[in-house]
C-alpha cells in the first residue's frame, strides 16, 4: 500500500503538524489574542481576526467573506460568547475549501478506460515543479502504478536534465528531446510512448516561463491540442504548482496560468518555510479550484493529499 492509501492517521498528523508548524505559532496566537479575556463576539473581536487573517495571507476578500459569515451566524444562532468562535471559523473556512469533483487519488483508483491518465503539470520555474512531479512518481510507483514522465519544458535544460534525475531516482521511464524541440512533439512522443507501453499514468512537465501570457496560452494549447489527437478526453487533469512561500504573488499566478489554460488542480508546496499558509485557503476559494496537494518537506512523502477537514483542524491543533 502506498502513501497515498493512507488515511490521517496519527503520524499524518503528526506530519502536518509539523509542516504547518510556522503558520500555526502566527496564526493561531493572533486568533487567541483577539478572543483573548473576551466575553462576547464584538465588533473588536471581529477587527483583530480579520487582521488575523489577512496577516496569514487568506486575502482581503477571502478574510471579508469569513467575517461576513460569521456575523451571520453569530446574530442567526444566538452565540453571546468567544468559545464557539474556533468552531465556527474553522466550519466557514471547511465550507470555502470546494471538493474535488474527480480526486483521482481517493484510495488511488483511476477511472475506467483512462488509460495512460494524462497529468499535464503547470507554473513558473522555481516553485518545486519538477520536485512535485518526482514525488508524485514516486507515491504513484509505490502505490503500484506504472509511471511515464514526459520531458516538455524545452526552454530550459536544466528543468530537462532535472526531471531526467528524477526518473532515473525513481525507475521509471522518461520521454525527451533537446533542449530547444517543440514541446507540443515531446508531448505527443510521450503519449504514444505511454500507449505503447501499457502504462497507468503520464505526467508531463511543460515550460515554467514563456515570453508573455499569449505566448503561455499558445504553447499549452498547442501542446493540448497534440495530446489530444491521440487521446480525445486527455489531459485529464492540469495540475498547477504554486510555492506556498509567495504568497500574494502566487494567486497572481493563478490567475496567470488559469486564464491560459483550464486548470482543474492546486499543489500547493513549501507550506513548512511560510508562516502564511492561510494562503490555501485564499487561492483555493477565489479560483475555486480544488487543492490535491500541499507539500510539507523534502521527502516525497511530504507531497500530503490535501484534505480539507483535516487541514483546518490541524491548523487550530494547539499540539
Amino acid at each position: 500500500m502506498g502513501f497515498f492509501d493512507r488515511l490521517f492517521g496519527v503520524k499524518e498528523k503528526e506530519q502536518l503538524d509539523k509542516g504547518l508548524e510556522k503558520t500555526k505559532e502566527g496564526f493561531f496566537s493572533k486568533i487567541t489574542k483577539a478572543i483573548a479575556g473576551k466575553s462576547q463576539i464584538d465588533d473588536d473581536v471581529l477587527d483583530q481576526l480579520e487582521e488575523a487573517l489577512i496577516s496569514s495571507d487568506v486575502g482581503v476578500d477571502t478574510t471579508l467573506e469569513l467575517i461576513e459569515q460569521i456575523q451571520r451566524r453569530v446574530a442567526k444562532d444566538k452565540y453571546i460568547g468567544t468559545a464557539e468562535l474556533n468552531q465556527i471559523l474553522q466550519e466557514e473556512m471547511q465550507a470555502l475549501l470546494i471538493d474535488s469533483k474527480e480526486n483521482i487519488l481517493d484510495g488511488f483508483s483511476l477511472p475506467e478506460g483512462k488509460k495512460p491518465f494524462v497529468i499535464l503539470v503547470v507554473g513558473v520555474n522555481g516553485v518545486g515543479k519538477t520536485t512535485t512531479i518526482g514525488k508524485l512518481a514516486t507515491n504513484f510507483k509505490a502505490s503500484g502504478k506504472t509511471v511515464m514522465l514526459g520531458a516538455a519544458d524545452t526552454f530550459r535544460a536544466a528543468a530537462v536534465d532535472q526531471l531526467t534525475i528524477w526518473s532515473e531516482r525513481v525507475g521509471v521511464p522518461i520521454v525527451k528531446k533537446e533542449m530547444g524541440s517543440d514541446p507540443a512533439s515531446v508531448a505527443f512522443d510521450a503519449v504514444n510512448s505511454a500507449i505503447a507501453k501499457g502504462v497507468d499514468i503520464l505526467i508531463i512537465d511543460t515550460a515554467g516561463r514563456l515570453h508573455n501570457k499569449a505566448h503561455l496560452m499558445e504553447e499549452l494549447s498547442k501542446i493540448k491540442r497534440v495530446i489530444q489527437k491521440v487521446i480525445p478526453d486527455a489531459p485529464h487533469e492540469t495540475l498547477l504548482v504554486l510555492d506556498g512561500t509567495t504568497g500574494q504573488n502566487a494567486i497572481e499566478q493563478a490567475r496567470h496560468f488559469s486564464t491560459a489554460t483550464d486548470v482543474t488542480a492546486l499543489a500547493i508546496t513549501k507550506l513548512d518555510g511560510t508562516a502564511k499558509g492561510g494562503i490555501v485557503l485564499a487561492i483555493a476559494n477565489q479560483f475555486k479550484i480544488p487543492v490535491k496537494f500541499i507539500g510539507v518537506g523534502e521527502k516525497a512523502e511530504d507531497l500530503m493529499l490535501f484534505d480539507k477537514r483535516v487541514f483546518v483542524e490541524r491548523l487550530f491543533s494547539i499540539s
